[in-house]
């Protein structure tokens, strides 16, 4: 079967200046493009024990430990994944890379740049207009997976020098991770986890380097704005200790404490719509430090292109399709031609 590309022509952000580099001059008064009402941020919560569950790959054979991923997927969207196999000197050696390629000087990074209608390379997400506010970070996307005939190597860097090598590393072992808990999901939402898994065995996979510079008006400013992710999971590895990831659970913002060596998980609009509402994506940010750089990595997962996404249809048996079934780069296009704006554009193909 010839393997599609699934984010060819769908769209890319309009060139803006680069955050990095912008930081970098210890601005006082940050333009105004990236300043926000404070009427935007809304409440964080203050709760401390109130934290993303926690889940043991190592355990889900057990059907305690099934129900406890069952209830993460359905009641938070979110959580926190330990003991996931993947090898720690292949999460480190994408640390060490990542944190070298963001180090090198603009120039070098920019002959990665991101080309007009292009999400891949270096540069922004989701700048539609000239005049939307902005986020305050930079970021590096690819699209490891499929490899034929995704990889477009003009985007690769070859500074550091292993840095090709240890994505298509990192790329692997985050697929089938993936893959092994697309077919948990699936049985725990009672259909056939080879089918779920199938959708995205040879689907697309993007990974996204973001890097978020310290601002000296670090409280007026979003590293990323209130969204959810398009995929069907999205697995993140946080690279240092600076904390930034907030999800929206009870219209309060809960700060994310990264476990060490843990991936944080969490359910994509395309799970939504496929459990037809039953497990949902969450609305989350990214907030910055106005004295530290935090880096993260997000391996994002979508199902092969042209396969129609839609409720699945053993789950609207006893229920009506609460979504329309439509075309995964139909979704895509929708949400590239938006800015990050919550829940708006699944909100526009719900019936």
């Amino acid at each position: 079967m010839e393997t599609k590309v699934l984010f060819g022509g769908l769209g890319g952000s309009l060139p803006v200046e680069n955050v990095q580099a912008l930081a970098s001059n210890n601005l006082k008064n940050i333009p105004s493009r990236y300043i926000r009402p404070e009427a935007e941020f809304g409440a964080v919560s203050v709760d401390e024990s109130l934290q993303i569950p926690v889940i043991d790959m190592s355990k889900l054979d057990h059907d305690d430990e099934l129900e406890k991923l069952h209830l993460a997927c359905r009641d938070w969207g979110f959580f926190q994944l330990i003991n996931h196999g993947v090898p720690a000197e292949v999460v480190e050696k994408m640390k060490i890379d990542t944190q070298e390629f963001f180090n090198l000087p603009l120039e070098e990074k920019m002959v990665c740049a991101q080309l007009p209608n292009h999400i891949e390379g270096y540069g922004q997400v989701a700048v539609v207009s000239q005049d939307q506010k902005l986020d305050w970070g930079d970021m590096l996307f690819l699209l490891p997976l499929p490899a034929v005939p995704s990889r477009n190597m003009r985007f690769w860097p070859t500074n550091p020098p292993s840095f090709r090598e240890t994505v298509d590393n990192y790329s692997m072992e985050l697929h089938k991770t993936m893959i092994h808990l697309m077919k948990l999901i699936a049985k725990n939402l009672g259909t056939d986890p080879g089918m779920l898994s199938s959708l995205f065995e040879d689907g697309t996979q993007g990974i996204k380097l973001n890097y978020y510079p310290p601002c000296a008006e670090a409280s007026k400013v979003y590293g990323i704005a209130p969204h959810s992710d398009s995929t069907g999971l999205t697995l993140l590895l946080q690279l240092n200790e600076v904390e930034g990831l907030q999800v929206k659970r009870n219209e309060k913002w809960v700060p994310v404490k990264p476990i060490p060596g843990a991936l944080i998980i969490n359910v994509g609009d395309m799970i939504e719509i496929l459990s037809n509402g039953e497990y949902k994506s969450i609305e989350h940010r990214a907030v910055v430090d106005p004295e530290k750089a935090r880096l993260s990595i997000a391996a994002l997962h979508y199902p092969i292109r042209g396969t129609p996404i839609g409720p699945l249809s053993d789950l609207v048996k006893a229920n009506k399709a609460m979504y329309k079934t439509i075309p995964p780069e139909e979704f895509l296009r929708l949400k590239l031609s938006s800015k990050l704006d919550g829940k708006r554009v699944l909100d526009q193909i719900k019936l």
